[in-house]
């Protein structure tokens, strides 16, 4: 700890945005960074904790009160090294991860935790900036051969701690671009694809080896590529989305879409990337759009609707609205259930809680009208309360069941278990491994359903764990 009397003396004060006008003209991020003063000011406001709680609100378990204390003292450098040892992508996680940390800081207990994310991302820019983070290529090739399939975060992860570690990986990438949804699903306007960019090259001259372009189960067998790798990865996400309406009246008018097949379409014209063939082209245009799901993925379509000139944008959850402050005494140090404005909704969304979708109608085979109901506490309908909304656009933002099954999974003969998960074999879920026959290992969104990219990030670095022990006998990876 720093300063012991940092958090008594100095307020919280975090990054902000540009303002709406100007940042839904352009696909660039908004965030305003704080100048160095600042993060050091902030980051004495660390305190002393008996149990560091940060610890274990961050899914990677990052050292938080320690590079804290470094950057306090102005060792930037040691802050960086200290950061890397337990997240590959501080950089990624500084700007899109909603910080668990800090719903678990001590802070946090009167409301003005630590901001151990614009630290972490401070922290990580500057080492970029200085030249720190170089290509870790390894003293000796082990001489074994793994192939991921995905390059997601947790492929990317996995990936870089594995050639790191000696062994020839190499990844396949359905995709024209490594990334995964870091490149084809999050919006530029929160985080720039030159970021994952960089990334890739510092992991290419580590030695491993991108083949995009390739859907494995479908230009390449699995099967060959088990047959000629010592391990294989399953690192494909949780594509199948979830739609709940697909016997709602006016289900199959034109216009009503899935936010996977909405979002990764701006991502490719800002990249300048061709749409893939026969892909319909999606805009929100002089459109009344409608979101239906309140989480980031339904938030990443509001904003994407307002920069591409949407009429309106109107955002549906069934839930009911959930409280402005939690209750901390019940709560903390956990993630809390309170009222959240995403940066995209502050940009004039409209918000609509406990309400129903019950079908659709339109002119023409377009549809028109999204009609629903109200609901009770119990997810009920509510009598008299049916009505309508203009809708030229629906995007279906419902989160997604697991991952898809007519590829990978299907040639690989797999069982997919409730909501479309694999498990480790081993009790405890540390085991990574799907078959004790078979050098098939998994993680990310595949095995935990879908989640945060930390917390893909971690399951990478500990599925890479998993496979250099079953290949060399013993591993010096971290978990």
């Amino acid at each position: 700890m720093g300063k012991p009397t940092g958090f008594l003396e100095v307020d919280r004060v975090d990054r902000t945005y540009k303002p709406v006008e100007e940042r839904i003209k352009h696909w660039k991020e908004f965030v305003v960074p704080l100048g160095e003063p600042d993060v050091k000011a902030q980051a004495s406001r660390c305190m002393d904790c008996g149990i560091p709680y940060c610890h274990n609100g961050c899914p990677v378990n990052n050292q938080i009160p320690d590079w804290n204390d470094l950057v306090f003292h102005g060792d930037w450098k040691e802050a960086a090294d200290n950061l890397h040892s337990t997240n590959n992508f501080p950089e990624i996680t500084g700007r899109v991860c909603p910080a668990p940390c800090e719903a678990s800081c001590t802070l946090n207990i009167d409301d003005k935790p630590v901001t151990i994310k614009t630290i972490e991302y401070s922290i990580a820019e500057r080492a970029w900036k200085e030249g720190w983070i170089a290509p870790q290529p390894p003293e000796k090739k082990t001489g074994k051969k793994i192939a991921i399939i995905g390059s997601g975060p947790a492929g990317l992860a996995a990936a870089q701690q594995l050639a790191r570690a000696g062994h020839d990986v190499h990844v396949y990438e359905k995709n024209a671009r490594p990334g995964g949804l870091l490149v084809y699903g999050i919006p530029d306007f929160k985080m720039e694809k030159d970021v994952v960019a960089r990334r890739v090259k510092q992991m290419e001259a580590e030695g491993v080896t991108f083949h995009c372009g390739i859907h494995v189960g479908q230009d390449l067998s699995a099967k060959y590529l088990e047959s000629k790798h010592d391990a294989v990865l399953l690192a494909i996400g949780s594509e199948y989305p979830f739609d709940f309406f697909a016997k709602s009246p006016g289900r199959d008018l034109h216009g009503i879409h899935y936010a996977m097949d909405f979002l990764p379409q701006q991502n490719r014209r800002v990249a300048g990337e061709p749409q893939r063939p026969k892909t319909e082209e999606l805009s929100a245009k002089d459109k009344h759009v409608i979101v239906i799901g309140g989480g980031d993925t339904g938030s990443d379509c509001i904003g994407t609707s307002f920069r591409q000139g949407a009429k309106s944008v109107t955002q549906l959850e069934i839930m009911p609205e959930p409280p402005v402050k939690e209750n901390k005494a019940l709560s903390w140090p956990n993630w809390p259930l309170k009222l959240r404005i995403s940066s995209s909704q502050a940009e004039g969304a409209k918000t609509q809680f406990s309400i129903s979708t019950t079908g659709f109608s339109g002119e023409n085979g377009k549809i028109k009208k999204l009609h629903y109901t109200r609901v009770n506490g119990n997810l009920q309908p509510i009598k008299g309360t049916e009505g309508a909304l203009d809708a030229d656009l629906v995007l279906f933002a419902m989160g997604f069941s697991g991952p898809v099954e007519n590829d990978v999974v299907k040639e690989f003969g797999l069982p997919v278990v409730a909501r479309g998960r694999f498990k480790g074999l081993d009790a405890t879920e540390r085991d990574y491994r799907l078959d004790p026959e078979r050098k098939l290992f998994c993680a990310g969104d595949i095995r935990r359903g879908q989640s945060l990219v930390v917390w893909a990030i971690r399951e990478g670095r500990q599925a890479a764990h998993s496979i250099d022990k079953f290949l060399m006998g013993s591993t010096t990876l971290p978990r």
